[in-house]
């Protein structure tokens, strides 16, 4: 039983100690359930137009009727969804469950190389893909083992006098379609008709069937293809559901949906909205931080997901202000930390703190979360529900759990957990799954320490530590620190290598103020931080390289060189 860990007594009212995973059979039945308790509900908006629950269930099983009417294509074989935040990814995502295979998330940033590699390990025989992108698949097309491909244009589930204007506008006067070929292409709305022609036949599925093939977003090395059931990602959106029910209330809330669904963050947060019947605003780019605030405008949100560098690019534009934040009741953080700047800059503008969560791909991917209202203290919270967290030092000893915080580096270690959400192993690599379980433990990769209540704080990726003439240094630290200078934007912090210290601290900072100096940063820097963690290269840039959902690309930190 779950309830000998401290941490249980610190949750909410009402939030049980553990959940029930098998509430639904499998990822479609939620929205089955919604379309069947309220078929009007609006579950998905996208640039004003919006999907009802009942509409999505009859396109999503129009869409499933075509794949199955597909030569070859059996049960359990890999679908690709290449799009960013449209209404043709919600209706995508449930067709390819609901016909029985799995779906392989895919980032439509990517290069031909990083697309060709995802299709081959994931060996995808279909991909449903947003036209502007059709270019990159072309390239490589021949090198993968996909027979069939869907294309689809920003607005084809919208109005036909819309549809028409918005396709028409983006292809021919914007030019963002480059032209592609790709002669066996069906295009998504022929596919809706065909699939309806066809029929849906409903296929039996398991929850413990493999739902995603959901990569690990390598920011670090090669990507890996998380296996995620059905299960694992059910019982995700029961524990995070139990979480926020001490402010949400059914068929009430809306949710501002700027990170893309195909990030797993995003994806199983829509998941838990939607078994919420709430309505999920999709932004198609969210990298156009001005629309995105004019589309913040437009709605009284009660709930907005994000990341740091979001939070704070949107903190920096002067219309932000203008935003009603009177029905705004919770702001969801996860992928990086957090940092105290801009969680109090967000206070102040919002009226209302930051929940910041912490999670991986590998668990679905909520672990722990800070309570709804708790103000910012730099720790990701508690496990939630069914979920075991332990701190593991050297030879996998359990440190236990920290009773005085002048003692923390004693406590530190890497975080491992156990829980339904964590998934099966990774696609076709078992000496890879077999080294990050131990003893039915998962092996995150981040270090931390855990007090006395159960409060979990994150020092660091285990990878991004930097090892200055063996002192540790945590980047998350010297960045925390380097934003809180007035005057800077963001910075992103590595190691890179020293002939006298083996490493040394390396910045790449966007400054908002161009007189600043670097002078001026290890000034500041030697007021807060101890000489050894001060960077001894600093390059000053317009932005720092980061994946579609705002992590910063350690890696490509590394090359960066002052213009």
């Amino acid at each position: 039983m779950m309830t000998e860990f401290p941490w249980i007594a610190k949750y909410p009212k009402g939030v049980p100690a553990e959940i029930n995973p098998d509430v639904y059979p499998h990822i479609p039945a939620v929205l089955d359930h919604i379309a069947a308790e309220r078929p009007s509900c609006p579950c998905f908006t996208n640039m004003g137009t919006t999907l009802t629950a009942k509409e999505t269930q009859a396109l999503a099983e129009d869409l499933a009727g075509y794949l199955q009417s597909l030569p070859g294509m059996q049960k359990g074989d890999r679908v690709a969804i290449m799009m960013p935040n449209l209404l043709q990814y919600t209706v995508s995502l449930f067709a390819v469950l609901k016909a029985g295979f799995i779906v392989v998330n895919v980032n439509p940033l990517y290069t031909a190389r990083e697309l060709e590699h995802q299709l081959k390990d994931a060996d995808v025989k279909a991909i449903i893909i947003i036209e502007n992108f059709a270019k990159t698949l072309e390239r490589v097309i021949d090198r993968t083992p996909v027979e069939h491909i869907i294309t689809t244009a920003v607005g084809d589930l919208f109005p036909p006098v819309k549809r028409l204007l918005i396709n028409s506008v983006i292809k021919y006067v914007k030019k963002m379609v480059p032209e592609w070929h790709l002669p066996h292409a069906v295009s998504f709305r022929d596919a809706l008709a065909k699939g309806h022609a066809h029929g849906f036949t409903p296929v039996e599925l398991k929850n413990t069937d493999v739902a995603l093939l959901q990569y690990t977003g390598g920011t670090t090395g090669v990507a890996k293809g998380a296996m995620l059931t059905h299960r694992n990602v059910l019982a995700n959106v029961e524990q995070t559901g139990h979480w926020i029910s001490v402010t949400f209330k059914k068929y009430e809330e809306v949710a501002m949906c700027a990170l893309p669904l195909y990030h797993i963050f995003s994806f199983t947060a829509t998941l838990c909205f939607l078994n919420w019947g709430a309505r999920s605003v999709l932004i198609t780019n969210p990298r156009d931080i001005k629309g995105l605030v004019k589309e913040c405008q437009k709605w009284r949100f009660s709930i907005y997901t994000g990341v740091n560098t979001l939070y704070n690019a949107l903190l920096n534009v002067p219309e932000f202000k203008n935003v009603d934040f009177s029905r705004l009741k919770m702001a969801v953080a996860g992928g990086t930390q957090i940092q105290k700047v801009v969680a109090e800059k967000w206070k102040n503008a919002t009226g209302g703190g930051i929940l910041e969560a912490y999670g991986l791909t590998e668990t679905s991917p909520g672990v722990c979360g800070n309570l709804p209202d708790a103000p910012w203290d730099g720790s990701v919270g508690y496990p939630v529900p069914s979920t075991e967290v332990t701190i593991r030092g050297e030879g996998f000893k359990d440190l236990g759990r920290c009773d005085d915080l002048s003692k923390i580096a004693d406590y530190t270690g890497e975080i491992c957990v156990k829980g339904p959400q964590v998934m099966a192993g990774y696609w076709n690599r078992p000496d890879e799954t077999a080294g990050v379980f131990r003893d039915g433990w998962l092996r995150t990769g981040d270090v931390g320490f855990m007090d006395a209540e159960g409060k979990i704080t994150i020092t660091d990726r285990k990878k991004d530590m930097i090892l200055v003439s063996g002192f540790n240094v945590y980047p998350n630290e010297v960045e925390g620190v380097i934003a809180s200078m007035p005057g800077i934007l963001e910075c992103g912090v590595v190691g890179v290598p020293h002939e006298r210290s083996g490493e040394t601290v390396k910045a790449v900072i966007v400054r908002k103020d161009p007189s600043i100096t670097k002078e001026d940063v290890v000034k500041y820097c030697r007021t807060q931080l101890t000489g050894y963690k001060i960077p001894k290269q600093i390059v000053f840039v317009d932005a720092l390289p980061k994946t579609a959902v705002g992590k910063i690309l350690r890696r490509e930190l590394k090359d960066i060189q002052q213009q």
